[in-house]
């Protein structure tokens, strides 16, 4: 006896199984102009709301020019600087009163101030510092002296013996916050957050070059 033809699939079946499949990942792309951006690509600052944007090679090269569109954007520069005659001890990272081993600082120009950060399981966590503070312990520092508004910071870094102290992209800094959220466990971070910070910081002290004196490009 013959057996009797397969039935036919009920229709959609075909569509049901395509979107139980999970979607192939879409590229990240410019949030200015909409060109698709590989991996690796740069950052604009929104000023106002204090937020970094994704930006295609063209965006970032027009906003790194001084006042294009109002301001209201920012190329982040790809400039990484130590200066190993400037030493922090440990006083000096008292007057700090940062509760954490690593912190960033930034001047925002909206603000006129200084604006203090660090890692927490929470994301970035603003710490409120005197100005009068800032002088003293950073201000004296050819490092402060060439940060750009809102764009670099001054990343700091408390290992045993010694303070690290950098001028960093901006975003570099809010990339720390995000890795340290994601691996943070219990109260002092666990053991995966302490391992990705040392990571993070050979990466810095890598791409960090000794400050030039003089003007810096």
């Amino acid at each position: 006896m013959n057996a009797p033809p397969t039935a036919p699939g009920r229709p959609g079946t075909a569509l049901l199984r395509r979107l139980r499949e999970p979607a192939p990942p879409q590229p990240e792309r410019c949030e200015l102009c909409g060109q698709a951006l590989p991996a690796d690509h740069r950052h604009l600052v929104e000023t106002e709301l204090r937020a970094l944007a994704c930006a295609c090679q063209a965006c970032t090269m027009l906003f790194a020019q001084a006042g294009a569109g109002g301001g209201r954007y920012r190329a982040v520069p790809d400039r990484w600087f130590v200066d190993p005659d400037h030493r922090l001890d440990d006083n000096a990272w008292e007057q700090l009163q940062i509760p954490v081993s690593t912190a960033f600082f930034f001047r925002n120009a909206a603000l006129e101030r200084l604006v203090a950060l660090y890692p927490s399981p929470a994301g970035a966590t603003e710490s409120e510092l005197d100005p009068q503070t800032w002088e003293s312990v950073l201000g004296r520092s050819d490092l402060s002296a060439h940060l750009s508004d809102d764009v670099e910071a001054l990343l700091l870094h408390r290992a045993p013996g010694r303070t690290e102290c950098y001028l960093v992209p901006i975003d570099i800094c809010y990339e720390l916050v995000g890795r340290m959220r994601l691996h943070w466990q219990g109260f002092d971070g666990g053991a995966e957050a302490r391992a990705d910070l040392a990571a993070f910081f050979e990466r810095v002290r890598a791409r960090a070059r000794t400050l030039p004196k003089g003007e810096l490009p």
